[in-house]
This record gives C-alpha cells, sequence and structure tokens, in this order.
C-alpha cells in the first residue's frame, strides 16, 4: 500500500513540473509580425520573388532559423504604398535578442517600366543569392507583440546594368520595430482551483485561465486602462476578484502581483 502511494506522489510530482515547465514555455513566447511596405517608384511594376524569412540570434552562420507561418510569393512592391501594406510571416517566437533579419528570394523577381507590357528580368548578384541580411539588434519578451516593418525601397534597390538592357536586383531595405502591445501577469491563492482571468474596457476585451501554480499571463494586450476581472471554478466556494484601472504601456509587462482569495 505504501509503495502504491509513493509511486502516486512521485507521479503528481512530474505532473506538476511537467505543466510548470509548458508554463514557462508559454510565458516565454512573443509574437512577431513581419510586414513588408514601399515607398513608390518609377515603375509599373516591381515584383519580388519572397521564400523565406529568417532570423539569427547569435551573428554566427550556423545561427539562421527560419521564424516559421511565412507566406511565400511574389510581392508586387508598388501595391504596398499609401498605407498598404503585405503581411509576410507572423510567429510565435522564443524571448531574446534578435540580431539580424534574412529575406529568402527566389529568381522569379520582375520589374515593369512605365508604357511597357513587358516584364523584365531582375539579375540578383551573387553576393545576394544566399539572402538579403538586416541588423535589427532588437529584444522581444514573453507576451508582447512586436512588428517589423521592412521599407522596401524600389528606386535605389533596382539599378540598371549600363547598356545592355539588363536590371540588377540590389535590394535596400530600411527596418523599423514596433512594439505593438502589452501584457498583464499575476497570481492567485490558493491556486488549487483554476481560475478564469479577463481584461476588459469600452473597447477591448481579452480572457485567459490560470495554470496549476495560480499563475496567469494576458498577452497581446493593447494599451490603455483595465478592468480585472479574476472568477475562480465555482467549487472553490470563492467570490470573484476585480481590480480597477490596471494599466498597460506599448511594450511592457503589468504585474497585478498575488491576488489572495479569503
Amino acid at each position: 500500500m505504501k509503495r502504491q502511494q509513493f509511486i502516486q506522489m512521485v507521479l503528481v510530482f512530474i505532473s506538476i513540473f511537467f505543466l510548470q515547465g509548458c508554463s514557462n514555455e508559454t510565458t516565454q513566447m512573443a509574437r512577431v509580425q513581419f510586414i513588408l511596405v514601399d515607398a513608390p517608384g518609377d515603375y509599373e511594376e516591381v515584383n519580388i520573388d519572397l521564400k523565406d524569412v529568417m532570423i539569427n540570434r547569435t551573428n554566427e552562420d550556423s545561427g539562421w532559423e527560419s521564424v516559421g507561418n511565412v507566406q511565400p510569393g511574389i510581392y508586387n512592391l508598388l501595391d504596398y504604398t499609401g498605407g498598404f501594406e503585405a503581411l509576410i510571416a507572423d510567429a510565435e517566437l522564443p524571448s531574446g535578442n534578435i540580431n539580424q533579419i534574412r529575406l529568402i528570394l527566389g529568381n522569379q523577381n520582375t520589374i515593369k517600366l512605365e508604357g511597357s507590357d513587358e516584364l523584365l528580368k531582375l539579375d540578383t548578384p551573387s553576393a545576394q543569392q544566399s539572402g538579403l541580411k538586416l541588423k535589427v539588434n532588437t529584444e522581444i519578451m514573453g507576451g508582447i507583440l512586436y512588428t517589423f516593418i521592412l521599407d522596401f525601397d524600389a528606386d535605389k534597390s533596382i539599378v540598371k546594368a549600363g547598356k545592355s538592357g539588363k536590371y540588377n536586383l540590389k535590394p535596400v531595405i530600411r527596418v523599423t520595430t514596433e512594439a505593438t502591445s502589452g501584457a498583464i501577469i499575476g497570481k492567485i491563492m490558493p491556486f488549487e482551483y483554476i481560475a478564469n482571468v479577463s481584461a476588459f474596457n469600452l473597447t477591448d476585451t481579452i480572457s485567459t485561465h490560470t495554470d496549476s501554480l495560480g499563475k496567469f499571463m494576458l498577452k497581446g494586450v493593447l494599451p490603455g486602462s483595465y478592468k480585472l476581472v479574476v472568477t475562480p471554478d465555482t467549487l472553490s466556494g470563492f467570490t470573484p476578484k476585480e481590480l480597477e484601472n490596471v494599466n498597460v504601456t506599448l511594450g511592457n509587462i503589468t504585474d497585478v502581483g498575488t491576488i489572495t482569495f479569503q
């Protein structure tokens, strides 16, 4: 009998450790979007053959990895001027530093000159065939939504190769980073019962549940002042708790501390 109880206790501790690990992994993930925009150029079309978006955290040649959830395809840069933009990747990435971004381009890059219906091939110099590297050196934090805006300068990126009639693609891109949300974290005591956590104001509502240790994190919260309502499982016998004026700012995590139920 004692042996069976011991085994059950071990299994409980293993389960708690596993759940805690999963929770920590979740709270360390940041949502990152990559947006493509362009300034107007003197062309009818500037078509870029996008294959992948990669990041490097180490600056080592072996440190490149795809961000995942990339939207490959042919993008006409001139479609993304005057406030229009293309979402080329939207991924969950571990928190930490991103040193460089690399755009992997295919060989189907073309332009159409003004007054012409012909698509002309854009040759890519050998130095760019492994992908265009962009230095960003940006720290991302779990629970925050970040947007990397890739401003592709079409005019400066296209170079006519003398009198040959050919055109070369030498991408010139300016990168800016925006933290477009914040986050709310906290903990409940006692934590034996799961609780629903909701933050809301006149324009936005976001909800989550506490984990096995009573911790919670509301991710991707737009800046503003919120009312936080924590509702324990009805089996607990506890009544909901409310916190007024929970302020969320861009790129920051608001910690409401420990919410104790009597």
